[in-house]
């Protein structure tokens, strides 16, 4: 019953906020209900504000916080905020792993029996969604040791494709196969080795390649083959700056045979599965890499 100076007893509280006396004591018990004092008998007493913070409470636990992160979010306003951004992005986490999973299984119906048995245990081994770890890696092992860590990181934004949040089955078997490409461990399967030589500078030349790839993007944007005269003296120039050569057409025709002695099928296969999975405005490296080769190799135009 309610005493003189205005408090309530846990049953009145429990009463007033309609939930169970066991569900005040669970709260209180964690520090989450002010209490007004004791009674007498040693009784807990709660006012007003304990019954507001109740409510809060119930409406947080509605909205399906755990009581770690209804505690948090009571802390005081600030936090509120960052609980309910917290949640937010679980939620988010949550949907993409429930539209992979759909995905995986609407892939796995489609499939006929030889294809379901090669990519059930694929699918079966990767989180949902899937990391990029694991290709991240790959790409580390792939790339001269001295590059400056600023370019690492701009060609990993380029080449590690980002798993989409609602993923097509297509997709999905992508980044299935992708992830067995780059995880399969025989020596034929390790990506090409660098360029070498005493002259030879990574930096110089992934910075120019950089720079022809974007030229040969912005053709494919147009409407273009790409591979014109701008991004393939670009392409070009960057090998021989790199290599202390001098750009002419005798170095063309060894930079040709160069580039495919060294493309040992990986990069081929890489790039083929990557392609889909990039948005259009920013097509595959490889792809853009491939075109450029080929144009270079082709008589020039009369």
């Amino acid at each position: 019953m309610t005493d003189t100076d205005g408090t309530w007893s846990i049953g009145e509280l429990a009463g007033r906020a309609g939930v169970t006396v066991k569900t005040v004591r669970y709260y209180s018990d964690r520090g989450l209900l002010p209490e007004d004092g004791r009674s007498g008998g040693g009784h807990r007493r709660y006012g007003p504000g304990a019954l507001a913070r109740l409510r809060e409470i119930r409406s947080l636990r509605a909205l399906g916080l755990g009581v770690p992160e209804v505690a948090r979010a009571l802390e005081d306003e600030g936090r509120l905020a960052d609980v309910v951004a917290g949640e937010l992005r679980g939620m988010a986490r949550e949907r993409a792993a429930l539209a992979w999973r759909e995905a995986s299984l609407r892939l796995l119906a489609e499939c006929d029996g030889a294809e379901r048995a090669e990519l059930l245990p694929l699918l079966g081994a990767a989180a949902l969604p899937p990391d990029t770890d694991a290709v991240v890696r790959f790409w580390r092992r792939s790339l001269p040791v001295r590059l400056p860590a600023p370019l690492v990181a701009r060609v990993l934004d380029e080449v590690v494709p980002v798993p989409p949040d609602e993923p097509t089955p297509g997709e999905v078997r992508a980044f299935a196969l992708l992830r067995a490409l780059i995880s399969d461990p025989r020596p034929e399967r390790a990506p090409a080795p660098p360029l070498r030589g005493e002259r030879y500078r990574p930096a110089v030349l992934y910075e120019g390649l950089a720079e022809a790839y974007d030229l040969a993007a912005a053709e494919v944007r147009a409407g273009r083959e790409p591979g014109g005269a701008e991004a393939l003296d670009c392409f070009a120039g960057a090998y021989a700056l790199a290599l202390g050569e001098v750009d002419s057409a005798g170095f063309r025709r060894r930079l040709v045979e160069r580039l495919g002695r060294e493309d040992t099928g990986v990069m081929a296969r890489y790039w083929k599965l990557v392609a889909p999975l990039r948005p259009a405005d920013r097509p595959a490296l490889g792809l853009l890499h491939h075109h450029l080769t080929v144009a270079l190799a082709a008589p020039p135009a009369a």
